[in-house]
């Protein structure tokens, strides 16, 4: 036997290991692709595909068999509506994350000073399992400008009729043939001079029965002469339930109108006032002689305060903003409070025993050893920001639609919500991934930094 064939007796077997390996792991990636390959046909079907024909279909026109090149991209920043939303979008982007970080950053470091914590996050975090068109439907219904339908205006309404008080009678209005006038701020006076001595009676109409006051009695007839120096009068309904009355005259059936401001005034200038009494009964005292009219001001008529448009042009974009908020704060507190619980304790031990007070701690401690959670938190709700849809296509009503869209909303509409031009709607769709790219690799080099 010569030394060659010894050599290579001696080498065959490491050989043939290295051939072993090379199979076993040839075998282990076919495995690997044999079970990856499900996700990557869906993932394939649903993300790639679509990306790749919108791409491709918005260089073509609406009916989609003309070449148009860029000419999607150029109409797309010329439409007024499709500015609108990308103006609304970037607001989206700079509003709801920041105030959504901050918001969790401040509830996750005092819900670990709560002694009922868990209960509390639940709490928060049960948003999270309403969908967003339910959620939606919750705040079109919380935000109705109708107090007795909307729960925000019926708290609105309710603050401002306390401090401000409301109007008793915002239907009335003077019978014709009254002698009043009604003056251009809505306000009504009496036509006819009247002097200290005077009687009058002020009838209106327009107030329901069921609509008056709880003190309303019936009204006192106005006597023919008041006492010298005196001017008096009686403000009534002039309505007699189920007919009969005499317009005009106050009849025993009619009702007074209590609590219904009335001036005096001489020359423009109010010289008294009072307000009528459960009979509609008012009068003036210590008159001078002369010349006067009776004036009923238009605060009597006023119709009663609405509250807030909270889904007119003006607020529909921070209103929908608001929705957003109650439903993802969980999400923020929880995240952030996970990486609450991991900070090191030592630290804000020592800087404790160091004299540091809370409001030191939290914002030269916490805070900087908090940012890469943060920063997670804040990039994950820009891409959630910028696929925003169903809350606004919900809340917002037909008239403020486009008051309050967003690039989604707006590459939904061009293209089938009325558009039917797939080629816009294709070119605005292309425009949001290249928007939400950014994030979304910032985020995945995140990750994987943390991995290492």
């Amino acid at each position: 036997m010569t030394a060659t064939t010894l050599v290579h007796k001696e080498a065959s077997p490491p050989a043939a290991g290295a051939t072993r390996r090379r199979r076993t792991r040839r075998r282990g990636r076919i495995v690997a692709l044999l079970f990856v390959f499900p996700a990557l046909l869906l993932l394939g079907a649903l993300v790639v595909y679509p990306v790749l024909f919108s791409v491709g279909r918005s260089f073509f026109d609406a009916s989609g068999t003309r070449f148009v090149g860029g000419g999607n991209y150029t109409e797309m920043f010329r439409d007024p509506a499709t500015v609108k939303a990308i103006r609304n979008t970037a607001i989206w982007v700079v509003v709801a994350p920041a105030l959504l970080t901050g918001l969790g950053l401040i509830l996750a470091v005092l819900v670990e000073k709560v002694r009922w914590a868990t209960a509390f996050k639940l709490l928060l975090f049960m948003p999270m399992a309403v969908s967003f068109l339910a959620a939606g439907i919750i705040f079109r219904l919380a935000y109705d400008e109708d107090p007795d339908k909307g729960v925000l205006n019926a708290a609105v309404v309710s603050v401002h009729d306390a401090f401000a008080g409301t109007s008793s009678y915002p239907t009335a209005r003077a019978r014709d043939g009254q002698d009043l006038t009604r003056g251009r701020d809505g306000s009504y006076l009496t036509a006819t001079a009247l002097s200290p001595g005077d009687s009058v009676a002020l009838g209106l109409v327009g107030v329901l029965p069921k609509d008056l006051p709880q003190g309303a009695s019936p009204a006192a007839a106005a006597p023919h002469r008041a006492a010298p120096g005196e001017l008096r009068g009686v403000v009534y309904l002039d309505f007699t339930p189920g007919g009969g009355g005499r317009p005009g005259k106050v009849d025993p059936k009619e009702s007074g109108l209590p609590g219904m401001k009335v001036e005096a005034t001489r020359d423009g200038r109010t010289v008294a006032s009072t307000t009528t009494a459960g009979d509609g009964s008012f009068r003036f005292t210590g008159l001078d002689d002369g010349s006067y009219a009776v004036k009923l001001p238009a605060g009597n008529f006023a119709p009663p305060y609405q509250g807030v448009s909270w889904l007119g042009p003006a607020l529909v974009t921070p209103a929908i903003i608001g929705a957003y908020l109650w439903i993802w704060t969980g999400f923020a507190m929880v995240l952030i409070g996970a990486g609450l619980a991991a900070l090191p304790r030592d630290a804000l031990e020592a800087a404790r025993m160091d004299g540091a007070n809370e409001w030191q701690i939290f914002r030269r401690i916490t805070v900087p050893l908090l940012a890469p959670v943060l920063t997670v938190v804040f990039v994950t709700l820009v891409i959630n920001v910028m696929k925003v849809f169903d809350l606004v296509y919900i809340i917002a009503p037909g008239p403020v639609q486009e008051d309050a869209t967003v690039l989604a909303t707006q590459m939904w509409l061009v293209s089938f919500g009325g558009g039917n031009n797939q080629g816009l709607g294709s070119a605005l769709g292309v425009l949001l991934l290249l928007l939400v790219i950014p994030a979304m690799v910032v985020n995945v080099r995140r990750f994987r930094r943390s991995q290492r």
